[in-house]
């Protein structure tokens, strides 16, 4: 079967795109028109502009699923079935990748599979407290409720996740900037600089001569230097997604006190807030903390959750699998501890995620403050020393003058 690209108007007049298998032209406007749009152009893809298309747009982000879960909770609220949902939704996202998906969960949805088993289908769109979501809240017959849970969840998530990347635009930007200018000066002033005072018979003083050898060895040996950096940073890439590495660098993340902090707060919000969202859905403890552990990012969160479900598994209590793994504030297993014996733990930790939600903001302010007089300490010495290597011959011709 060929594939054909096509645009189309649906039925609120909006032009959308995309692509269908068929057996001829013909086959694909039939397909199309009973998708309920109207096409406007098909034409056949060759196998070069078909893998340019499926590279179009990368996979959905977690604002991306929010909008998605909010919008289909407003249109069955409105009295839309799922199946008419989810067909507008596919032709409204413009994430290449989610249209498609949604496309399909489509049409697994009106063969007989119920929605959470079509979203598990496609695991790198949707993530797993989504499709567990859906399907507590389809067993339980409160889809809506549920879908607006995983909305909250990944809205939150999203704005934790911003505020983490907020806070390192600004050092990342500014060593980038550093090592450019750096990089200049070294290749292009210093070796000009070095030859007029040469030519003037000059002795360079100390500092002069460092920077002068250092420009040196980058003219006539970046053909090593840059392979080498590339190779290293590689490595260090490569070496991080194996799992010695990913101990290795999440151990790290909780030994410097200048992330420790943060990475903690972090972990312990996002633990809490997923897990809450979880249970208030329906989902069993010991299936809801393996989905939590999940989505942890740092790898020993990962494995003391992991640990903590098995504990759950013969009895034990949340709370006491949190405080034996140290990793968690007191704060964390304490509250946990009073949800367990007062029967009211989804609503503890709820107030757990607030909490840590508003010290992860403080934790980022904080992560700020320590950083920018670090940068401008580095940046003095970079820059200050580049500078002393210009003047320092400058003062010493001067001296010399002045001795005439």
């Amino acid at each position: 079967m060929a594939v054909y690209g096509y645009r189309a108007i649906n039925g609120v007049g909006k032009e959308v795109k995309g692509s269908i298998e068929a057996d001829d032209e013909r086959d694909a406007k039939q397909k199309i028109k009973k998708d309920g749009l109207t096409p406007t152009e098909i034409t056949e893809q060759s196998i070069w502009s078909r893998d340019l298309n499926i590279q179009i747009g990368g996979y959905p982000t977690t604002r991306d699923l929010s909008v998605m879960c909010r919008q289909f909770v407003s249109m069955t609220q409105a009295g839309v079935s799922i199946i008419e949902a989810l067909k507008m939704l596919y032709e409204q996202t413009e994430n290449k990748r989610l249209h498609d998906a949604l496309q399909e969960v489509r049409i697994s949805v009106e063969k007989g599979e119920t929605l959470a088993d079509s979203f598990a289908q496609h695991p790198k769109i949707f993530p797993a407290i989504m499709i567990n979501m859906v399907a507590a809240g389809e067993a339980s017959g409160s889809l809506e409720i549920a879908m607006q849970r995983v909305a909250t969840q990944l809205e939150r998530s999203n704005k934790t996740q911003a505020l983490v990347k907020k806070a390192m635009i600004y050092p990342i930007a500014v060593c980038i900037v550093a090592v450019v200018v750096t990089i200049v000066m070294l290749v292009v002033v210093i070796p000009n600089y070095e030859s007029m005072f040469v030519d003037l018979g000059t002795e360079l003083p100390a500092i002069t001569r460092f920077y002068v050898a250092l420009s040196d060895g980058i003219i006539n040996y970046w053909f090593i230097i840059v392979p080498v950096i590339a190779a290293v940073a590689f490595g260090i890439a490569t070496f991080a997604k194996t799992d010695l590495g990913k101990h290795v660098f999440g151990k790290l993340t909780l030994v410097i006190p200048i992330t420790k902090g943060l990475v903690t707060k972090s972990a312990s919000s996002l633990m809490a807030r997923t897990l809450s969202t979880l249970m208030g859905a329906g989902v069993p403890l010991i299936e809801a903390v393996g989905i939590v552990a999940g989505v942890m990012g740092n790898v020993w969160f990962k494995e003391a959750l992991m640990d903590a479900r098995e504990e759950i598994t013969i009895g034990m209590p949340l709370s006491r699998p949190l405080e034996a793994c140290g990793l968690f504030p007191p704060m964390v297993y304490h509250m946990v501890r009073i949800g367990e014996e007062s029967g009211n733990t989804e609503a503890m930790l709820d107030q757990l995620a607030d909490y840590y939600d508003e010290e992860v903001e403080m934790a980022v302010s904080s992560l700020m403050a320590a950083l920018e007089p670090m940068i401008i300490v580095v940046l003095a010495v970079v820059v200050g020393g580049l500078v002393a290597a210009c003047m320092a011959p400058m003062l010493t011709m001067y001296q010399a003058l002045d001795n005439l």
